[in-house]
């Protein structure tokens, strides 16, 4: 039988945490194994305890949440740990900085307390998935980051070698990219492509694995930079 999901909670704000605690402590499959007040103390916590979750909130003194799920990622010894990302904004622009860093995904603060369970558990499947409210954000922070202010979003950057790899994919796969980049779920993809839901999870894993990227969430942002989705077409 496994154990609980080990979380860790970081944010500098006590009464945040608790909000978020609540809920967590009231779930059977879930233990709260301690808390950080900023990034540094995030990173320790993380190292100490192996948390299976980090819920990381990315505006905190001294050291940012964006530092710290990078360090965090970085360690060898947290190769099990997955972070997402809490945000008081809807439109923040760390949000692309944070996927790209290798962030499981994110959640708004005032994300309804069952949401927030099922999401941990969704991430700690191995899911990181993306609502289409989340990927909206992930949208309006490629755009801000690739064009000023009323002006037209601009042609993606030139490829990397991830993007490459795109060219690698089938017909197929990129129209599977195509949707997850617009933020349909596996069951909406299946429905659009008249497919099983575990064909449609096998397509993913299999392109997630194909393009070297480790979560949903990277492969929402690659699918904005590599042009496989528009901003603004869908």
């Amino acid at each position: 039988m496994t154990g609980p999901i080990r979380v860790a909670i970081a944010d500098d704000h006590p009464l945040v945490r608790a909000g978020f605690r609540i809920p967590l402590d009231s779930a059977p499959d879930i233990e709260v194994v301690g808390e950080a007040g900023n990034g540094g103390e995030a990173v320790a916590l993380a190292r100490r305890t192996t948390p299976d979750v980090v819920l990381m909130d990315v505006q905190m003194p001294d050291v940012d949440g964006l530092t710290a799920t990078g360090r965090i990622l970085a360690d060898p010894l947290l190769g099990g740990t997955k972070v997402v990302m809490l945000t008081a904004y809807a439109d923040d622009a760390s949000v692309l900085r944070a996927l790209r860093a290798g962030a499981s995904g994110f959640l708004l603060k005032d994300v309804d307390p069952a949401e927030l369970l099922r999401s941990i558990r969704a991430v700690h499947g191995g899911e990181a998935l993306l609502a289409p409210s989340v990927t909206r954000t992930v949208i309006d922070a490629f755009v801000a980051a690739h064009a000023g202010p009323g002006a037209p979003a601009a042609p993606p950057p030139a490829p990397e070698p991830r993007h490459v790899l795109i060219a690698t994919l089938t017909a197929r796969e990129r129209e599977v990219v195509r949707l997850v980049g617009i933020g349909l779920s596996n069951e909406e993809i299946a429905d659009r492509l008249v497919l099983s839901p575990a064909t449609v999870k096998t397509y993913v894993s299999r392109i997630m694995t194909k393009l070297a990227v480790p979560g949903r969430a990277q492969l929402v942002v690659v699918a904005y930079e590599s042009g496989v989705v528009v901003p603004g077409r869908g």
